[in-house]
């Protein structure tokens, strides 16, 4: 757990600012084996039906709103079996070129790992590290500008926190998780760019809410509503934002705030309590 003091952010309130967009590049992984077999987070269901062509379809679409959107967008393939790896956000934490794996907690999920750090590999990194502790990657780490925002409670170990600062080199700020239907941080939290964040505070202990607060005061305070359609599984590029469509409250808010909303329906995927976000690792080069 990192004790590195970090400055809170001064951003200013003004709701109609202008946004910069910037490119960027990010791995996905088609949901062609995609599916509800077991039930690891208060999302999942095995009694409820999949519809993988859906899933498909709607997962496309995401990639496609990328793409439109003038993002660089690299696949992994899929490994039978593997029934989350469509849910790319946890194989890792890209920052500056350096790669820090993931060690999943679940045992179903774990071989998810090495078929990811495969990838990696074939693309031409110089390699990944091997963490010593269990972190599930931007699922509980998020990069705000030059810190980074790191969850645990549920599934990341904190000591995973201090192990990634090491690694990166940049101030890991430690956050604690409170309830498990928001059992990783990349459903509680969202970064929008690199001074302002949006999140649902209650998903937090209240230590943890204090530190968001005053690290990010002028941060967009989610409902309960939208954090439950997993609203704030959401993507941002400093602009537009790739948010669910049923989180109409957010929506209104981010447009309130001079940001782009960009709808889409990931119900899928939402089956297993995955969105935007638990489907799109940045890979920050």
């Amino acid at each position: 757990m990192s004790a590195t003091a970090v400055t809170p952010t001064t951003a200013p309130a003004a709701a109609a600012a202008a946004h910069q967009a910037t490119r960027r590049e990010y791995l996905m992984c088609p949901p062609t084996y995609f599916d509800v077999v077991y039930a690891i987070n208060p999302w999942m269901d095995p009694g409820v039906s999949v519809d993988r062509d859906l899933a498909q379809r709607q997962w496309a679409e995401l990639r496609d709103t990328y793409r439109r959107l003038g993002h660089i967008v690299q696949l992994a393939d899929p490994q039978p079996g593997l029934v989350d790896m469509v849910f790319a956000a946890n194989c890792a934490l890209v920052v500056d070129g350096q790669i820090y794996g993931a060690r999943f907690r679940e045992p179903v999920r774990q071989p998810e790992a090495p078929a990811y750090r495969a990838w990696f590999a074939a693309a031409g990194f110089g390699g990944v590290l091997l963490p010593r502790y269990v972190n599930e990657g931007e699922g509980d780490f998020a990069v705000v500008g030059d810190i980074v925002l790191a969850g645990a409670g549920f599934r990341t170990e904190p000591a995973a926190h201090g192990e990634a600062q090491e690694f990166l080199g940049r101030p890991v700020v430690s956050l604690r998780l409170a309830d498990p239907r928001f059992y990783h941080l990349d459903t509680a939290l969202f970064v929008l760019d690199d001074d302002t964040i949006a999140y649902y505070p209650p998903a937090f202990t209240l230590g943890s809410q204090r530190t968001l607060a005053r690290l990010f005061p002028n941060a967009i305070v989610a409902s309960e509503a939208d954090a439950l359609v997993l609203g704030l599984n959401s993507v941002s590029d400093g602009a537009n934002v790739v948010v669910a469509q049923a989180a109409t409250g957010l929506i209104d808010q981010l447009a309130a705030r001079g940001y782009q909303p960009v709808p889409v329906d990931l119900s899928e995927l939402a089956k297993a309590g995955g969105g935007a976000k638990c489907c799109t690792l940045e890979i920050r080069r």
